[in-house]
């Protein structure tokens, strides 16, 4: 099975010894997703776990009025489908494709066997879904306390670190739903961003000119989500091989 692509792959299932790779890689198939394929739906069960290679997926949750807000981006450093780890069988959110490309994808009942026979496998999943819960809690206080040009700085950085590229495609519906607020808003805390110098932004394709600056102009909220992931799961290395 060919599991890599331009020399990337699934830090969660690098991480574990070459052995329980191969075994959970042998029951994976490789698929390239699309931009904008809805991989699931709030209550819908289950049918796949996914492990983006060079994709992006965008998890929104949507309220009974219609509202959505993005509350996760999943890229190579996590999976799509923590709730089977934990024994549900239907999705929470809904699952989008943000950014096109690979992915290695697991059906349901074959994830959930191997995660009975390989202890290395849940013990990192384990840590990898104590990770989101810290995460989901720190975008919450972030979408109350932090001023919207720092609450996009910091989502156009977590975008760019899944998508490997300073350059990436968010149309200002998407952008709305990232950080939970009108239009009007994006727009002008995307104009005040460009005029910083820091982004270009022209009919949904974004490209950070400065990294380092929107670094800085971003709540401390990046920095320590990414300090949070590397504590628990490991420093990331951006030459992955499966050999």
């Amino acid at each position: 099975m060919d599991s890599k692509r331009g020399g990337r792959a699934n830090r969660l299932l690098s991480s574990l010894a070459d052995r329980n790779r191969r075994l959970f890689l042998k029951d994976c198939e490789r698929v390239d997703l699309r931009f904008a394929t809805v991989l699931c739906e709030p209550g819908e069960p289950v049918q796949y776990a996914y492990f983006p290679l060079d994709c992006f997926i965008s998890l929104v949750t949507i309220l009974e009025d219609g509202s959505r807000l993005e509350v996760g981006i999943v890229g190579d450093e996590g999976m799509l489908g923590t709730s089977l780890i934990l024994g549900v069988h239907r999705s929470p959110q809904h699952a989008v494709v943000q950014g096109a490309g690979a992915a290695m994808r697991m059906a349901a009942p074959t994830f959930r066997r191997a995660l009975a026979q390989n202890d290395a496998l849940r013990r990192t999943l384990g840590r990898y879904i104590c990770v989101l819960l810290r995460q989901l809690a720190q975008t919450s206080a972030c979408n109350n306390f932090h001023r919207v040009e720092q609450r996009l700085a910091r989502w156009l950085l977590l975008t760019r670190d899944r998508a490997h590229s300073d350059q990436f495609r968010l149309t200002q519906e998407f952008l709305a739903y990232m950080l939970g607020v009108r239009r009007v808003g994006i727009t002008q805390a995307a104009r005040s961003l460009q005029a910083d110098g820091l982004i270009n932004y022209t009919r949904g394709q974004i490209e950070i000119l400065n990294g380092a600056a929107l670094e800085r102009s971003a709540c401390r909220c990046y920095a320590s989500g990414r300090a949070m992931y590397e504590r628990t799961l490991g420093s990331p290395r951006d030459a992955l091989h499966w050999q």
